[in-house]
């Protein structure tokens, strides 16, 4: 249900230096029982120089196999979210964070498991590894890449995971300054026989881009994309009179908090830009779609979604909508942040 994106406060308990730029947050949420699949991620709010962040980070744990919730958390050039955590989290404090959501999460099948995962991109794959060792007799094989030797995280977790089940777990690692980047060769000689596996691919852009065009086009792939920062947006058209070819006629109308703003329409902006066009300032964090931070309520109007990996069924059936995926069907829209 639609409450599910909704804000709550977890503990940070303890806190794991993992690597020099990398910590682990072992988060107490206190909604109980806090529910979550492998793979899965939570959006986190978090207030950096007066103003209101958000950012999708994936679990390192895994519900079959931890009794504790953790993710993983890198710091990233230009990353005001990550850097600010990892400067000033401290064990004791509260993080405000949604439900877990996401659909980068286990098949119900058979096949192989094949993954590849680049830098902190680990972190949803060791969670998919650690259920699927613990819940299936699946072999899974790992490819790892990271810049050096001191870069690499959760290198004696999976270590630990390897000898506790031989035969089923392989690990290839691949470190930039000793094998230089990854490119389609060594994916195409990772992959080898096992075409018909599930891949799961995570990492940054220039790795997945390389990945996802040496893998066969008959594979199952699962991808979970969490960009840097959000991209920066060109500022929207001026909307006038003489520019009949820019308004598209009918107004959108955009409620948050106690602000109400409408602007004329525009041709394919999505309802977040226009939010944003009017001067608001609305929650947000992927822009791909797969996050739910931008979530709001269809008070009138119709719109389409272009992407949507979180909404259920029942959810746009109540009228919800992503507003950074969602494109106006009707002349004028009124949409509600609620």
């Amino acid at each position: 249900m639609a409450d599910r994106h909704v804000f709550h406060r977890a503990t940070v308990t303890r806190i794991i230096k993992e690597t020099a730029d990398s910590r682990t947050y072992v988060l107490a949420p206190e909604e109980q029982p806090f529910h979550y699949r492998a793979g899965q991620f939570c959006t986190f709010k978090v207030t950096v120089d007066g103003e209101e962040l958000y950012r999708s980070y994936s679990m390192s744990s895994a519900p079959e196999t931890d009794a504790e919730v953790t993710t993983t958390v890198k710091r990233v050039n230009g990353g005001r979210v990550s850097n600010w955590i990892v400067d000033n989290v401290v064990e004791g404090d509260q993080l405000t964070m949604t439900r877990a959501a996401g659909t980068f999460v286990l098949s119900q099948n058979s096949a192989p498991l094949l993954a590849f995962a680049g830098g902190s991109g680990v972190t949803p794959i060791l969670s998919l590894v650690k259920s699927a060792l613990a819940t299936t007799d699946r072999s899974v094989r790992i490819l790892t890449a990271d810049r050096d030797r001191a870069s690499v995280i959760f290198e004696t977790t999976i270590d630990d995971l390897a000898a506790q089940y031989p035969g089923r777990l392989t690990v290839d690692r691949r470190l930039d300054d000793q094998h230089g980047l990854l490119d389609a060769a060594a994916v195409e000689k990772f992959v080898g026989t096992d075409t018909d596996a599930d891949c799961y691919v995570c990492g940054p852009e220039g790795f997945m881009t390389v990945v996802r065009a040496a893998l066969p086009t008959s594979m199952r792939v699962l991808v979970e994309d969490f960009d840097a920062s959000p991209p920066v947006k060109a500022p929207a058209p001026v909307v006038s009179e003489a520019a009949g070819d820019v308004d598209a006629g009918g107004t959108v109308t955009i409620r948050l908090e106690r602000k109400k703003a409408s602007v004329p329409r525009v041709p394919g902006e999505t309802l977040l830009e226009s939010a944003r066009r009017a001067g608001l300032s609305p929650p947000f964090s992927c822009e791909a779609g797969n996050c739910g931070t931008c979530m709001a309520k269809l008070i009138d109007g119709a719109a389409t979604m272009r992407t949507n990996d979180v909404l259920e069924d029942d959810e746009i059936a109540d009228g919800y909508i992503l507003t950074c995926q969602a494109v106006p069907d009707t002349p004028s829209i009124t949409v509600l942040y609620e």
